[in-house]
């Protein structure tokens, strides 16, 4: 994004895409002043790349919340039975890219900070896998040949690409796409990273809905089940959207409810045990199983003492001067904000201490300002929930920490932290589509560089309504992602937060 980003062409409700002007780098010097001839002297000490937030949708999935666009215009996405070819083409670009675009070294590895999938699903963790390690994936679940989901449903709140339906979408400009459905539901094929790659947990990873535990409860049943509700009325969908911004229902409770009250009003769909919710032990083994290696490492950070304990934290070396260090902030009890238990915190003041004479880099889905959740883990009830001042205070008081890099917040923000840097990226599923190179150097001076640099798919900008094919969709999920009716338009954050030198006091 340096070079140019995509950019809005023309008026009107529906705008396409085009190639516009890039967002030049901004030097940061809120922790550290920029001293004259740097660039000259520095070297490379780490460079990789963060993906997060790809939400790899099973769109016919029952547990799927469309119907509270009923009450919020932006809660359905109409681009997200593209999430697969849009993944694809960001892995293409990556593998093209194979260096940092400030210091030309080697990218050495691929972190994604969570929410890799969006229901908690085993189809949907086995779409992941294999779109990062490469192979074929088909994103279609339930019935092989026939398409079951609101997006063919006759409701006109929702956008029906292939029928002359005059829905509300459509209303604003959305196209007519003959044969869409069956292309998005079509084989796709991934080279798979050509790096090594790291995986973080998030809580679409490990909640239904990135909500509610669903492992042996009802929503498992309604997963796993020929029922689909698609649609409810207005006022009782923002009664249930204030109800889950305004507090934590960890049994799922506000939408067993209404399923029961709703019963009568699903549709009906073709089961599928695949779209069952994952445990945290399905999610280590299915990243430990040697037909997902792909460029490595073998369980992708995770390992058989992670399996074993039933742990989603570890850390990895980056480089000889660097300890990479992955947490889990999703809350078991439940809710979409995160927080750390007693144990994990303990092992990463541990961790930290034990690595002091190397530099540390943090990985967590959730930023510090959205880990507020301090619902009881299930299993460790009478565990302590940490929040994200304290992790803040944790990370401050060791001087070794460089960054801590997340997601969960879909947008870009870059922070100072007082002695490192928190590097929040915007996701791969809602508009502006990004992934982010980070790149660390000494600058041999006294300071540290890190280097941020935004990067969109291979997905040509403009598209062309006629092309179905695997990059033709990817272009055009971008552009549909763009036109969102009721998304949210800060998403790229300031300049500040894109493209940046951050500099830090060597330590």
């Amino acid at each position: 994004t340096l070079a140019s980003v995509a950019a809005p062409r023309g008026s009107g409700p529906f705008r396409r895409l085009g190639d516009g002007p890039g967002w030049p780098r901004q030097t940061r010097t809120d922790l550290a002043a920029a001293k004259k001839g740097r660039a000259d002297r520095r070297t490379t000490v780490a460079s990789f790349v963060q993906f997060t937030d790809l939400h790899l949708t099973d769109v016919q999935h029952p547990l799927r919340y469309e119907f509270f666009r009923a009450g919020n215009t932006g809660s359905w996405r109409p681009h997200e039975a593209l999430t697969m070819p849009g993944v694809v083409s960001l892995i293409e670009r990556v593998n093209a890219l194979r260096t940092g675009p400030a210091t030309g070294s080697p990218l050495s590895f691929a972190m994604t900070t969570g929410d890799n999938g969006d229901n908690n699903s085993k189809a949907e963790l086995d779409w992941f896998l294999t779109a990062m390690s490469g192979g074929r994936i088909t994103p279609n679940t339930g019935h092989p040949t026939h398409y079951e989901g609101v997006q063919n449903s006759g409701l006109k709140l929702f956008w029906h690409p292939e029928s002359p339906l005059r829905d509300a979408d459509k209303q604003r400009g959305f196209p007519h796409l003959p044969g869409y459905l069956a292309a998005a539901t079509r084989t796709v094929n991934s080279p798979g990273l050509a790096i090594p790659w790291y995986s973080t947990y998030g809580n679409h990873d490990g909640l239904s809905g990135g909500c509610y535990p669903g492992v042996g409860s009802f929503i498992a049943d309604v997963a796993t089940g020929d029922r689909k509700l698609q649609i409810i009325g207005a006022a009782e969908a923002k009664r249930i959207i204030d109800g889950e911004a305004g507090g934590v229902d960890p049994k799922g409770k506000r939408i067993e409810e209404l399923l029961r009250a709703h019963r009568g009003d699903t549709r009906t769909i073709t089961p599928d045990p695949r779209r069952a919710p994952t445990t945290v032990r399905d999610y280590l083994a299915a990243h430990l199983d040697p037909a997902h290696t792909g460029a490595g490492p073998v369980g992708h950070g995770y390992g058989k003492d992670n399996l074993d304990a039933g742990t989603l934290y570890y850390a990895f070396p980056v480089s000889d001067r660097v300890i990479g260090i992955s947490l889990d902030s999703t809350d078991p009890g439940g809710h979409y904000q995160g927080s750390l238990g007693t144990a994990q915190l303990r092992w990463l003041e541990r961790t930290l201490t034990e690595h002091q004479d190397r530099y540390a880099l943090i990985f967590s889905h959730h930023p510090s300002w959205s880990m507020n959740n301090a619902t009881p883990d299930p299993a460790h009830p009478r565990e302590a929930r940490h929040e994200g001042d304290e992790l803040l205070a944790v990370l401050r008081r060791h001087r070794n920490v460089l960054a801590w890099i997340n997601g969960h917040s879909h947008r870009n923000k870059i922070a100072p932290r007082g002695t490192f840097w928190e590097i929040s990226t915007a996701s791969h599923v809602d508009y502006p589509q990004l992934a982010r190179v980070i790149e660390v150097t000494d600058n041999h001076d006294g300071t540290v560089s890190l280097f941020t640099t935004l990067v969109e798919s291979a997905a040509p900008y403009r598209t062309d309504f006629h092309d179905l094919s695997q990059t033709g969709l990817a272009a055009l999920y971008r552009e549909l992602a763009f036109n969102a009716p009721g998304r949210s338009t800060d998403l790229a954050g300031t300049l500040g937060d894109r493209n940046t030198e951050l500099l830090l006091p060597r330590r």
